[in-house]
């Protein structure tokens, strides 16, 4: 059938400051087979997405396409005039952008946005337009597919408009599709369910698409062909299985090397045989936003009666889906939300519920590293007047000492002393994110609270932030609370772990979590969610049936939060009490109906998952 897209000694430039043009895209060259998916991959600044998009005749502000070829279906796309550049962008090259939410107009319905290029464009009246919308969310596995399309944005989950946005470049029947980064943001098993629905939509379609992904286990689900990248450079082009299993490159071994996570700091017996009192001890923890009602209970809550503890020196992972608590807990935890009920104490004295009544020393003692540097870092002020702030308000650091302590703290972050007077917006987002753990340590807390630290980052460089908190941890005796959707992360680098769903502790693990089964239902389906990087798994990953689900039999009576997804719930049993707290042979408390040795039998290989008595 021939290639569809060629791209030959392809070159991008950038201004920098004193207005030269600097490569960024460096003699590129690739094609794609027709029907074939084609992934880019490489860390942050590799170009990546530059090069996705000049398949459309596009460059970012302040970039322009300096050389080289870009064909599709024989046409050559930088000599296209303005006009044909229109006709080609979401029509026979369409773009499926990392952020959905970001993508879609909040005042419109769905459906108004997905058929309005081809309504624009006058490719199809309304009615034929709405008709293959619907076809389309079908086949993207939407729920209620002839009604989801009347909602706004607002109204539908984040894995629903992400496939929303697929439908929206997908209906004017393009000839190649980009995915850029379409899964990112979302946690694993929101994620799977997206793959599955964009490869099945694309093999069935018989679609050609380039894939743009720092994460090689999606990238093993969706691609035939890989492209490697680096600093704008081609560093290797093969088949994917070639790839992933015998790269040649350097470059593309150290790739395979940190996507495949080994443990990054061991327990310390002492800490496991001796334990000391808890740093931070949570007890029955409820809360919630919104209006309080007389007795201080906030109309939407989001944990309900959580126990937890951290100890010295120790990392405790806290992990679940979007909309689990995740960071509410850590919230409630840093003082930035009071809870509605419970106490947190810290070295056994009980913190004050809000910002107001705890002292400098318990502010400067737990820190808190936001997920997204880019806004928890004023992008206006320098690296020195950030690390600065909390050495002048904790430690009255000024003058020389305040920039001896900078120098001391940009090399414990490994990062050269000149970045100090760089502005934060001059950063790449490793290095923002390791400026936003050098303000937290700046503190010389005993308690960083991590929220999703690593989850915005590419492979290599969320590797060495990982590395890097477990030096300080064995350098400093820094305790983590470590909060990721990312299992493989929290695998490596947690001594325990708790699981949340739906605001409730379903599970905890201490001593290497997550080594072995058994395990809540919940966080089964965690684990089993966490993609693989070989071919023919996502296929495989989705044999699990959940039985057809039974109305509660007593309606004013707690339920377990798990009930409507379990694929081993019990009728007239889960649908009727409230499951107690068991403890596992393994050492793990889980909140189930479910005995050790019934986990055991229905888990086994050798069992159906669907025979629920």
């Amino acid at each position: 059938m021939g290639d569809l897209v060629q791209v030959s000694n392809l070159r991008v430039v950038a201004g920098n400051d004193a207005g030269k043009p600097v490569p960024i895209v460096k003699d590129v060259s690739f094609s794609i087979p027709r029907g074939e998916v084609l992934a880019l991959i490489g860390e942050s600044g590799s170009g990546k997405t530059t090069i996705a998009l000049t398949l459309m005749g596009y460059a970012r502000p302040g970039c322009r396409i300096a050389g080289g070829s870009v064909r599709i279906d024989g046409a050559e796309v930088l000599d296209l005039n303005r006009d044909e550049l229109t006709a080609l962008r979401g029509c026979k090259v369409a773009y499926v952008a990392q952020s959905a939410a970001a993508a879609f107009n909040p005042s419109k319905t769905i459906i108004d946005q997905v058929v309005e290029v081809v309504l624009i464009r006058g490719l199809m009246t309304r009615a034929v337009a709405e008709a293959k919308a619907i076809d389309l969310f079908r086949a993207l596995a939407l729920p209620d597919p002839e009604q989801i399309g009347g909602r706004y944005p607002h109204q539908v989950s984040g894995g629903q408009l992400q496939r929303m946005m697929a439908a929206m470049a997908l209906i004017t029947d393009p000839a190649l599709v980009i995915f850029d980064e379409p899964t990112t943001a979302l946690d694993v098993t929101t994620q799977i369910e997206v793959l599955r629905a964009f490869k099945k939509v694309v093999k069935d379609r018989g679609t050609t698409a380039v894939y743009v992904s720092h994460d090689l286990s999606v990238v093993s689900q969706m691609a035939t062909r890989i492209v490697v990248l680096r600093h704008g450079e081609v560093r290797e082009v093969g088949l994917m299985e070639q790839i992933l299993h015998a790269p040649e490159d350097a470059y593309t071994q150290a790739l395979m090397a940190a996507a495949r996570p080994a443990r990054r700091h061991a327990l310390s017996t002492v800490a496991v045989a001796n334990p000391a009192p808890p740093l931070l001890e949570i007890r029955g923890l409820t809360a919630g936003y919104g209006r309080r009602d007389s007795r201080g209970v906030p109309c939407n809550i989001v944990l309900k009666n959580i126990d937890l503890q951290i100890r010295q020196g120790r990392t405790l992972g806290v992990i679940g889906e979007s909309g689990s608590g995740k960071s509410t807990l850590a919230r409630v935890s840093a003082g930035l939300l009071p809870p509605a009920d419970g106490t947190v104490l810290f070295n056994g004295e009980p913190l004050a519920p809000g910002l107001t009544g705890r002292t400098r020393d318990q502010f400067r003692r737990i820190q808190i590293v936001f997920q997204n540097a880019d806004t928890a870092l004023n992008p206006s002020h320098s690296v020195a007047r950030i690390l600065g702030r909390p050495l002048e308000f904790y430690h009255g650091l000024r003058g020389a000492a305040r920039d001896r302590r900078i120098k001391q703290l940009l090399d414990l972050i490994r990062l050269p002393v000149n970045i100090a007077t760089r502005r934060a917006s001059e950063l790449s987002g490793g290095q923002k994110q390791r400026i936003n753990l050098a303000r937290a340590l700046a503190a010389e807390p005993d308690l960083i609270l991590c929220d999703e630290v690593t989850s915005a980052l590419d492979t290599v460089v969320g590797a060495a932030i990982l590395d890097l908190m477990g030096e300080l941890r064995r350098e400093l005796n820094v305790s983590y609370m470590f909060i990721s959707h990312d299992i493989s992360t929290v695998r490596s680098i947690c001594d325990d772990v708790v699981v949340l769903y739906a605001g409730q502790k379903v599970e905890s693990e201490n001593h290497r979590p997550f080594q072995a089964p058994p395990y809540h239902p919940y966080t089964d389906q965690l684990i089993s969610s966490v993609p693989e990087m070989r071919s023919g798994w996502l296929e495989e990953s989705g044999a699990v049936q959940t039985p057809p689900y039974v109305d509660p039999v007593n309606c004013g009576t707690d339920l377990c939060c798990f009930l409507v997804r379990c694929p081993v719930r019990i009728n007239g049993v889960c649908n009727v009490a409230m499951p107690p707290r068991v403890t596992l042979g393994n050492g793990n408390e889980i909140l189930c109906h479910h005995s050790d040795a019934d986990l055991r039998r229905l888990y086994s290989p050798s069992h159906m998952r669907t025979d629920l008595r």
